[in-house]
């Protein structure tokens, strides 16, 4: 054959097999994230830096970048605050070759806040684009000079021309920020092209498609296929044709054997469509789908292939304190692990169209996604709202997490705009407004936990409130959610719920000498997480709560049958998918490390979504000599789904095991009187108490002073000192014995002749309400304290609204100042300071000598100091503490929201109430001190 033939037949060979077909290629005129950008010329024409040619990264907020004003979106209401009105002002050169010529060159702005206007070569592309969050491109094909350079200009305006735009976007509760934000790049188009490829793939496998062409000067065909993401394609095709003079058509199909997405097995497929004329392939479109079917059941719930989903959702806003709502590929990626680590399938974009690079990862990792258009708690009007709505359907449709519309947020929509989600979205999904009831969901804010009066448990609508648990500093979230969450499983209509917010927005402000981040007041630290990602204790409450797998309520002590009772709360997925280890654990004491006693693998039980199973664990040898025991899911991922850990022993057990070990030394004690105070001594310890009431007055070892004093005080209840006493006992132990009217009944001091101090405060008694806290307390100095080590529920602090999440273990931290939600600059976590729950013992590392003290009561909490007061307290997010350094307790405080009290959002946030018969042996408050220099 001649070369010239052969030549020929592969090159037609080439054609009709597609490796010559035409895809859309991208050209990236700025960097592709925050990550990796391309320097600009930029003027800024007002604020910080303006007045001036110089450069700028893209894609970036203008702010972050040292231009401009920094304002929050209620600076608008206050007229002694200058909002920055600058515009941004862009030039950029680049290339275009001569081979594009004859081709459709669009330029593309995925987000530019807020009305850009673009030019190319000195002409305008088109009109100004209105609204900072969505993506928008001109054809600029007859503007462009090829082969040769050509000029971008972008003038950027911070607010918009139209107050509509202004009031959902500008005057929202959020920073409000300027530039282009997100990416810009050219399309680069075949001359024939389609310009929508719109799919809505079925749980079958069946499908339909909307495609729409730039021209038809021919008659077409369309062919798709379908193939896995290893590039393996799926068996069969589908062909539709077009006739010539049509620019639109639909196609529909069928594929076989082709795995459901959902969000626990999110299985994604790309489907090609080549659009061809006769043999040619003119064009092709490869879009990322998902087969699934979404279902709004009136009266019923949301479906998604058929089975009810409860979402479990969060909030999220676009943001990180350096870049603003500029991010880069790995944020996006950290912000949904971190989701699905708390064990949330959820996501809510509030209040704005989300880029396109996180949709794309909610659907490979598996995310529902409800899917906002602007309007904080205004709306468009009818003439950009439809417009806006278009531009999100079209870039967002074929995205398989996204399984909602929100339309605006808490009034921030016209009601007439809805119409074009109707008209343009192939999948009609169901479309929402948070806060409303309408449309078959009631997504009502903020209720209260008896909210239910014909709405929620009580109503006969799905329900799932969009923004749910308000945050501010360390409160809602997870405090309360575990009320909220046992009483709305009750209701077959539960739907969800979505936590405000995920991460407290703090951001940089380069306007301002050092490093200072600015949450504005209370405004915006309303996350689980802080500004940089950082754990709260709510975090860990959250992951526990919404666990897929969860365990009913078991005592676990040496006698146990090692029975557990596991619930699949999972939507599709059996608990056999999952895999579960245990261990049986030696706490140590000290310097002494914990100690594995026993570990193992449990059986995965067989139990569908809703069934509860039976795993059997032979553990009781490793029993006999453990503390704890720690049982781990572990999901099909390999990922932790959580970790529970329960006590085998009693305070009062490991308090004798603890004792024994410490109880060395028997020397003589001697005793000694002032006026005002009784002086105990024995080995180089000495101790004075008042002879008044009983408190420590002093505290002296060989090292020197130790200023643990002012104690035992009653805190919770006023009782009035009837009579103090002492002696020694006839082991020649020291006994102090304080009488009191009410309680503590009785306070009695022992020191024993090894050093070892006693103290017992007699157990609650009469009848109690309205009750904060109550126990006993102490006086340390903080600035004394560098740390603490203690075996208990840790290694945050607690509320009483919020004890799941804590684990019990030995825990250890280094002294901090953290204000939750304040201390930007210095965030260090857990918290030091704050309520501690289940306390075993503790040692205090201070800059004197070491305290340790162990309890022998069960369920005892500690205070740890006072946290600091943050400077914008707002709602129940500053609950009350006793007036003391260190306290032990039988009662604490739940913690409220940033706009409700603690005692209105569940039963664990009232107040304590106490009862008491004559005759009932309730636990006194037991604990031991060792003051010693060991």
């Amino acid at each position: 054959m001649k070369l010239k033939n052969l030549l020929f037949l592969t090159i037609l060979f080439l054609f009709s097999t597609g490796i010559f077909s035409q895809p859309t290629e991208i050209v990236y005129l700025s960097g592709s994230d925050a990550a990796n950008t391309v320097e600009w010329d930029f003027f800024c024409t007002d604020g910080k830096n303006s007045g001036e040619w110089t450069k700028i990264p893209v894609p970036s907020n203008w702010e972050l970048q040292g231009f401009g004003t920094y304002n929050y979106g209620h600076d608008w209401r206050n007229e002694e605050i200058k909002l920055g009105k600058e515009h941004g002002l862009y030039k950029h050169e680049f290339e275009t070759p001569a081979s594009w010529k004859g081709k459709t060159i669009n330029i593309v702005f995925d987000g530019s806040m807020t009305d850009t206007e673009v030019k190319i070569n000195g002409k305008l592309a088109g009109e100004i684009h209105q609204g900072a969050f969505y993506r928008f491109k001109y054809d600029i094909s007859k503007l462009l000079n090829y082969g040769k350079t050509n000029l971008l200009e972008v003038d950027v305006a911070k607010h918009s021309s139209n107050e509509s735009v202004n009031r959902a976007e500008r005057q929202a509760d959020f920073w409000i920020f300027g530039g282009i934000f997100r990416p810009v790049f050219l399309e680069v188009l075949p001359e024939t092209h389609m310009t929508r490829t719109a799919i809505d793939p079925k749980a079958d496998g069946s499908f339909k498609a909307f495609v729409t062409l730039n021209e038809s000067k021919a008659d077409y065909t369309f062919d798709v296929e379908l193939f896995d993401l290893g590039g393996n394609k799926v068996s069969g095709n589908v062909q539709a044709e077009i006739s010539k003079g049509e620019t639109e058509n639909w196609i529909s199909g069928k594929f076989e054997n082709v795995k459901e997405w959902n969000v626990e097995w999110p299985q994604l497929y790309d489907m090609k469509i080549s659009l061809k004329k006769g043999n040619d392939v003119l064009h092709q479109v490869t879009e990322r789908i998902g087969f699934r079917t979404v279902e709004l059941r009136e009266h019923d719930g949301i479906y998604v292939n058929g089975e009810k989903v409860i979402f479990k959702g969060v909030c999220r806003h676009s943001f990180r304190p350096e870049t603003g709502r500029a991010l880069s590929d790995s944020d996006h990626f950290e912000d949904i692990t971190l989701m699905k680590e708390m064990n949330m399938n959820a996501v809510r974009c509030s209040h704005y169209d989300p880029d396109k690079r996180f949709l794309d990862l909610c659907d490979s990792l598996g995310m529902l996604v409800l899917d906002e258009v602007t309007g904080w708690q205004d709306s468009y009007d009818t003439i950009i709202g439809p417009k806006l709505i278009k531009e999100e359907i079209l870039k967002d449709e074929n995205h398989a997490s996204v399984v909602l519309w929100d339309h605006g947020n808490e009034g921030g929509w016209d009601f007439a705009n809805e119409k074009t989600y109707q008209e343009l979205d192939i999948q009609k999904r169901p479309v929402i407004y948070p806060w409303l009831l309408r449309n078959g969901v009631d997504t009502h804010h903020y209720p209260e936990f008896l909210y239910a009066v014909n709405r929620f448990t009580h109503g006969n609508a799905p329900f799932m409130p969009t923004e749910f648990m308000h945050g501010l500093y360390d409160g809602g979230h997870g405090a309360g959610l575990n009320d909220f969450w046992n009483e709305y499983e009750t209701s077959p209509l539960l739907a969800g719920a979505f936590l405000w917010v995920f991460a407290d927005e703090a951001v940089l402000r380069t306007d301002k000498e050092g490093t200072v981040y600015d949450s504005d007041g209370n405004h915006a630290p309303d996350g689980i997480l802080g500004p940089h990602q950082e754990k709260e204790g709510s975090f860990y409450t959250i992951k526990d709560i919404w666990s897929p797998v969860q365990i009913s309520p078991v005592t676990i002590n040496k006698q146990w049958n090692g029975k557990l009772f596991l619930s699949n709360k999972y939507i599709y997925t059996n608990l056999n998918k999952c895999t579960y280890s245990w261990k049986a654990i030696k706490t140590g004491f000290g310097d002494t490390a914990n100690k594995v006693l026993g570990q193992g693998q449990a059986k995965s039980p067989n139990a569908e979504p809703g069934e509860t199973a039976a795993v059997q664990i032979d553990c009781s040898n490793a029993l006999q000599n453990a503390d704890l025991f720690e049982f781990t899911a572990t999901d099909y991922n390999g990922n932790e789904l959580y970790t529970w850990s329960w006590p085998v022993v009693q305070p009062e057990e490991k308090a004798a095991e603890i004792l024994q070990e410490l109880e060395f030394g028997n020397s003589e004690i001697s005793v000694n009187e002032s006026s005002d105070a009784v002086t105990v001594s024995v080995s180089g310890l000495e101790i004075s108490l008042s002879k008044n009431d009983g408190t420590l007055l002093s505290v002296e070892n060989s090292n020197g002073d130790v200023s643990f004093t002012g104690g035992p005080i009653p805190v919770g209840a006023d009782s009035e000192i009837t009579g103090t006493k002492w002696e020694k006992d006839g082991s020649g132990n020291f006994i102090f014995t304080v009488s009191r009217k009410d309680y503590p009944r009785k306070i009695t001091w022992t020191l024993e002749k090894s050093g070892l101090l006693k103290l017992e405060a007699s157990h609650l008694i009469g009848w109690m309400k309205d009750i904060d806290y109550i126990g006993i307390s102490f006086n340390y100095p903080e600035e004394k304290c560098t740390g603490i080590k203690w075996m208990g529920g840790g290694p945050y602090r607690v509320w009483k609204n919020r004890l799941k999440g804590a684990t019990l273990g030995v825990w250890e931290k280094e002294y901090n100042n953290t204000i939750t939600g304040e201390s930007f600059n210095n965030l260090v976590y857990p918290e030091f300071k704050g309520y501690h729950g289940n306390l075993y013992w503790a040692t205090l590392e201070t800059t004197e000598s070491p305290i340790t003290i162990i309890s022998e009561t069960p369920k005892l909490y500690m205070q740890l100091f006072t946290p600091d007061k943050p400077q914008h307290v707002a709602g129940g997010t500053y609950p009350a503490f006793p007036d003391a350094d260190i306290s032990f307790l039988y009662e604490i405080p739940g913690i409220g929201t940033k706009f409700q009290r603690a005692e209105i959002m569940g039963p664990n946030g009232q107040k304590g109430v106490y009862g008491e018969r004559r005759g009932d042996e309730n636990d006194a408050i037991k604990l031991w001190f060792d003051f010693r220099s060991n």
